[in-house]
């Protein structure tokens, strides 16, 4: 299964927020799900929309997410907690909770350009795992800073996890940290998304 590129509010009204996935807002706050619709909700599809809140939010492949659970199931600790790092340490995340752009395809957008710098070297992979201590900044080019410059103005002002530290006179941001649970930018119940795939795995 592709990556979707259909009517993105259709997803938040059916999911709920998904900052990640666009950065419009609905006219009125009704038109998002604020109760589940009616007639009882079964358990796979309680689980499934946890999982497609997952993925939409992050903007993955279907094939993309399952690999995640594999990984996060071989490591060592809670499955759901360390799937959530995984996916929380990508490099279009980490620009997206940084600021430098307004959503997580806009972010995958300015890395694919060869915009971003890791360490001093361009990465052009939106899924590079990024490490404690790594310094992401932006190509010293007019255009690659005006494009992060018009991200930074137009995001929202929400608090930086405690995770990451952003420089933004200079376009830098630098990973301090793995992120624990409580940084997760999206509410979502991860144990729902680890059960989901449990017969796959």
């Amino acid at each position: 299964m592709s990556r979707y590129r259909g009517p993105r509010f259709k997803k938040i009204r059916r999911l709920g927020a998904l900052p990640g996935l666009t950065s419009k807002r609905p006219r009125s706050e009704s038109s998002l799900r604020s109760q589940p619709r009616s007639g009882k909700r079964s358990q796979y599809r309680i689980r499934l929309e946890e999982k497609q809140k997952l993925r939409f939010h992050y903007g993955l492949t279907e094939r993309q997410l399952i690999r995640y659970v594999r990984i996060a199931g071989k490591a060592k600790g809670s499955t759901g907690q360390v799937l959530l790092q995984l996916l929380e340490m990508r490099l279009d995340n980490i620009l997206f909770r940084l600021g430098m752009a307004s959503t997580i395809p806009g972010a995958r957008q300015l890395v694919n350009h060869r915009h971003v710098l890791v360490n001093g070297r361009i990465v052009d992979i939106p899924s590079y795992r990024c490490k404690p201590r790594d310094i992401i900044t932006t190509r010293n080019e007019q255009r690659s800073k005006v494009l992060v410059q018009n991200s930074m103005d137009s995001a929202s002002r929400e608090e930086l996890p405690k995770h990451l530290t952003l420089d933004s006179s200079q376009y830098k941001g630098v990973v301090n940290q793995i992120i624990d649970s409580k940084g997760v930018g999206l509410k979502i119940n991860e144990l729902l998304v680890v059960e989901y795939y449990s017969r796959q795995t």
